[in-house]
């Protein structure tokens, strides 16, 4: 994608209309089945929607490691943010690679070292631009994964589109990025299903139904989709399951599970896949490098932070620590980071100059 909107910009891409400047939307949280799904809530996003305008979210299809590597154009494996939370294999200590940044001491500029695409865009004498949410400006992902680009802040998904339609207009050539978090929000408190993300995704919908300035290409798309993980579909692994485990990591749809030093991994990885057999699929580090579930491509420090087995849940599963002291996670309705259609299929929209 990214590649497909600079070449754009030059006017030679084979894929995209040239534009004078472009508009990168990124609604978190929304999948491709849910969005259509939903079409009579979503009328301008789905009123030219086709078959093949979808893309395909990274693995672990989470946010930190999908908007990452939107933002870069490197796969997981080659920007190293694996998953939700990971191990720092220097301190032993399991960190959050959306909120954990401060409190971890996690350096932006070298824990994720990839080229953003802002930074990529003023090398090109580009302007760049990040519009989104205020609580956000100064966070240490957003240092990770916006380098190069000027953070503008506005509260409403309109206000941010708006926004981003504005500056695009007003500087020739840039590259503005706007991020609407409002449906993945909902989506994890409540459910894909429920008013509440039904009022979100119409909301995102009147934002977008605003006109796009002459001369601009806007693509819509998303990090990942959601699946509802009901009350039943809920495994929770306590003490007796764990016996030989250090830390368990990632989310509950994908943990990252990581070993104690003496322990036989292989051994422990036959006893989970015995204990989940039907229910989630058991991995080692190994085996979804040599799938390329994190890309063609790890380097060291990324293959270092994953799981010494990684555990997928399926159908509408998750799969939970019980010994964990915080237990609010079990709580959360709406989840992702797995592999069902469900979770990896995302909208893909043109709008603006990039419309067919």
């Amino acid at each position: 994608m990214a590649d497909d909107v600079f070449d754009a910009l030059h006017g030679d891409s084979a894929v995209l209309p040239r534009a004078d400047s472009v508009v990168l939307v990124l609604v978190d949280g929304l999948g491709a089945i849910s969005l259509r799904a939903h079409a009579g809530h979503a009328r301008a996003l789905t009123a030219g929607m086709a078959k093949k305008d979808v893309a395909y979210s990274v693995f672990p299809s989470t946010t930190a490691a999908a908007l990452t590597s939107i933002l870069t154009g490197a796969w997981p494996g080659e920007h190293g943010l694996v998953g939700y939370r990971v191990r720092d294999p220097s301190r032993d200590v399991l960190v959050n690679q959306l909120t954990g940044w401060e409190s971890e001491g996690l350096d932006p500029m070298t824990w994720q070292a990839a080229p953003t695409i802002f930074e990529r865009a003023i090398a090109e004498g580009r302007p760049a631009y990040a519009v989104g949410v205020a609580a956000y400006a100064e966070s240490g992902f957003t240092r990770a994964t916006l380098r190069g680009a000027s953070f503008v802040a506005a509260q409403t998904p309109a206000d941010r589109v708006a926004a981003a339609y504005d500056l695009a207009e007003r500087n020739p050539g840039a590259l503005v990025y706007c991020y609407l978090p409002e449906v993945d929000k909902a989506g994890h408190r409540y459910g894909v299903d429920s008013a509440q993300w039904v009022a979100a995704l119409e909301e995102i919908d009147g934002a977008l139904s605003l006109r796009v300035p002459p001369g601009v290409g806007v693509l819509v798309t998303s990090d990942h989709g959601m699946v509802d993980v009901p009350a039943h579909r809920q495994v929770v692994l306590e003490a007796e399951h764990l016996a030989g485990v250090r830390h368990v990591g990632g989310e509950p749809r994908m943990l990252h599970v990581y070993t104690d030093p003496e322990t036989d991994a292989a051994a422990v990885a036959a006893q989970w896949s015995s204990d989940l057999r039907g229910l989630a699929d058991v991995g080692t580090r190994a085996e979804a490098i040599a799938a390329g579930l994190f890309g063609p491509r790890v380097t060291p420090a990324a293959a270092s932070r994953m799981g010494d087995l990684l555990i997928v849940a399926r159908g509408s599963g998750a799969v939970y620590d019980g010994t964990a002291a915080d237990q609010r996670g079990r709580g959360m309705v709406g989840q992702h980071g797995g592999l069902t259609p469900e979770e990896r299929q995302v909208p893909l929209l043109r709008l603006g100059s990039f419309a067919r």
